[in-house]
This record gives structure tokens, sequence and C-alpha cells, in this order.
């Protein structure tokens, strides 16, 4: 019985030997995950603290960014900052947000200025037939009185209506003046008379055909664009220097119209905006042009695109800068014979080399 007894005793001290250990191994387990559900509570909270920051800076930073930058390429668009903590599916919500904002941004914009077009369409329309009518009556007037008042009365409503031409084409109107076929040199001399501070602008005629024309259909496009052109190298080129401008004729490849002014130049950044104007861009915003609008390569690089032309700025060897008009070859036509040329049109000289 002894051994019995043994035996038991024995078994009784396994079971309880089990049950401590099963005891000690609950209590790990239990440390362990509570442990475990610590460290993934400090996680969750971890992520949804970046998540909230994220969409703090989206909405304080991010969206304003994007939207200046449609306006202002060069504005930096800030990403996630934390983009470790912000798991993928959040990540992309809050860039497609990002994305969703400028969109709409951009389509109201777009909105915005086609109903700024259709109006300033309608009432350039009306102001230009207004000037129309009083340069008509001025021109009565220069016939019937010696008053040199007259004619500088009929110069300001030729820049009045240059300023409305221009507007109506920046707005996708017609220039509202149709022409016959007309010598080169004139178009020049007219796109001159256009622009205040016309005494400074002097035009070397190096055509090898003086009776070089230019097809109706182009004339007045033409003269609008050579006007920018000519405002803007002399309103910013100094009042005592001149603005030279060269006609000259090129085999196959049209004529080219040069404008060199002695003015301030450009820095890189007004030079490659200038350029990608005068490409003429699809689409160009009002709002992108400036306060006041800066509209003279807009509206350029809109006559360029309609018509065929081309133009190119660069530095120019007098200091400011140098635009060069191309007209293409199927524009030009050789007039009549019986066509006489202004006695203010410049004789032509020995043709140089054209431009590039």
């Amino acid at each position: 019985m002894a051994w019995i007894v043994a035996v038991v005793a024995v078994i009784a001290a396994v079971a309880a030997t089990a049950r401590s250990y099963r005891a000690a191994r609950s209590e790990q387990l239990a440390v362990a995950h509570a442990e475990l559900a610590e460290r993934q509570a400090k996680a969750a909270e971890a992520r949804t603290a970046a998540l909230v920051d994220e969409i703090r800076q989206l909405a304080r930073k991010r969206i304003p960014a994007a939207a200046l930058a449609l306006s202002h390429p060069s504005a930096q668009v800030p990403g996630l900052r934390e983009a470790a903590e912000v798991d993928g599916g959040a990540a992309r919500l809050l860039t497609e947000a990002v994305q969703a904002a400028r969109t709409a941004v951009m389509e109201e914009r777009q909105r915005v200025d086609a109903a700024a077009r259709a109006a300033m369409r309608g009432t350039s329309a009306k102001i230009q037939s207004l000037l129309n009518q009083s340069q008509q009556l001025l021109h009565e007037l220069q016939h019937e009185y010696d008053d040199p008042r007259i004619l500088q009365l009929d110069f300001r409503n030729e820049l009045a209506l240059r300023r409305t031409q221009s507007t109506a084409v920046l707005c996708d109107a017609w220039p509202g003046l149709a022409r016959q076929n007309s010598p080169l040199v004139e178009i020049v001399l007219g796109a001159q008379s256009r622009v205040a501070g016309y005494e400074r602008i002097k035009v070397a005629n190096h055509l090898r055909d003086e009776r070089l024309g230019l097809a109706a259909r182009a004339a007045e496009p033409l003269a609008i664009a050579l006007a920018e052109l000519l405002a803007n190298a002399t309103a910013y080129s100094h009042p005592d220097t001149d603005v030279q401008v060269t006609v000259q004729q090129s085999g196959g490849r049209g004529a080219f119209l040069v404008v060199d002014d002695a003015g301030i130049g450009m820095d890189d950044d007004a030079l490659d905006r200038a350029r990608a104007l005068l490409a003429g861009p699809s689409e160009v915003l009002l709002t992108e042009l400036g306060d006041p609008p800066q509209t003279g390569f807009a509206v350029v690089g809109k006559l360029v695109v309609q018509y065929g032309f081309h133009c190119h700025i660069e530095a120019s060897p007098f200091g400011g800068m140098r635009t060069i008009l191309r007209v293409p070859a199927h524009l030009l036509t050789v007039l009549e014979d019986d066509h006489s040329l202004s006695a203010l049109a410049p004789a032509p000289v020995s043709a140089g080399p054209a431009p590039d």
C-alpha cells in the first residue's frame, strides 16, 4: 500500500506542477496580448494623427498651392509630409483630392474667362463701330478745316481703335476691317501710324520688288500684329532712342519684318513667357496676362495661328529686343503696275541677308 500512496503523491505533484505552469503561461500570454494590443493602439493613434495632419495640410497648403500653380507654374505644390504613416489607399485619396481641386478651379476659371471674353467681344464691337464713325467724321473735318488739333484728335482716335481691335482679336473676334491687296511697305506705315511715339520708328525698305503686296485677307491682321510689336518696342525703350524696322524679302520663304529697339531687354523668365505667347498657345486666359493685362504678345500669337505668320523674339544687337515677324510666301502677291504707292513709303535700299 505504501507504493500506492507514493504513486498518488507523485501524480498529485505532477498535476500541481502542470497547473502552476499553465497558470504562469496564461499570465505570460495575457501580458503579451496586452502589450501587443497597446502597441497596435499606439500605431493606430499614430496613423490617425498622421492622417489628420495630412488632411489639415491638404486644406491649408496643398490645395491653395495647387490653385496658385495654375497661374504661376514655378510655384511649388507640397506633397505628403508623412507618407510612411499614411496607408496607400489614404495617400491615393489625398492625391486625388488635390487633382480634383485643380480640375475644379481650372474649369471655373475657364467658365469665367469665357463669359468675360463674350462680354468684351460685344463691347469691343460697339466701341469699334463708334470709333470708325468718329474717324470718318474727322477725315471729313480735315478736308474742311486746316486745324492741327483735328489731326491730333484723329491720331488719338487711331490709338483707341488699335486697342479696341486688339481686345477684339484677343476675345476671338474678327479684326473688323476689310482691305484690298495692299503693298507691304504701306502696311508697315499704317502700323507705324497707330503707335504712340511713331516719330521714333524708322523704316528701312530692303524689298527687291517694291510692289510686293499682301493678300487682302491678311493685310489688316498683319497691320494689327506689327502695331502691337511696335507699341511694345516704343513703350519699353528710352524716348530718345529710335526703333528700327527692316522690311526684307527672302526667296521662297516670304518676307520678314524685323523690329529692333534699344530698350531694357528681358530676363530669361520673361523671354520664355513672351516666346510661349508668340507661338500662339491653344488657350490663354485673360487672368494670366497680368494686372493690368499685358495683351500685346498674346494678340500677336492669336494672329500667328489664324493667318500663318511666324514670330520670334531674341536679344537685339542694339541692346534691347529684336522681334522677327515672318509673312509666308503664299500670303504675298505682286501688285499691278497701276497701283500707286504712298508718297511716304520708303524707297528700297540694297537688300541685306534675310534673318533665319
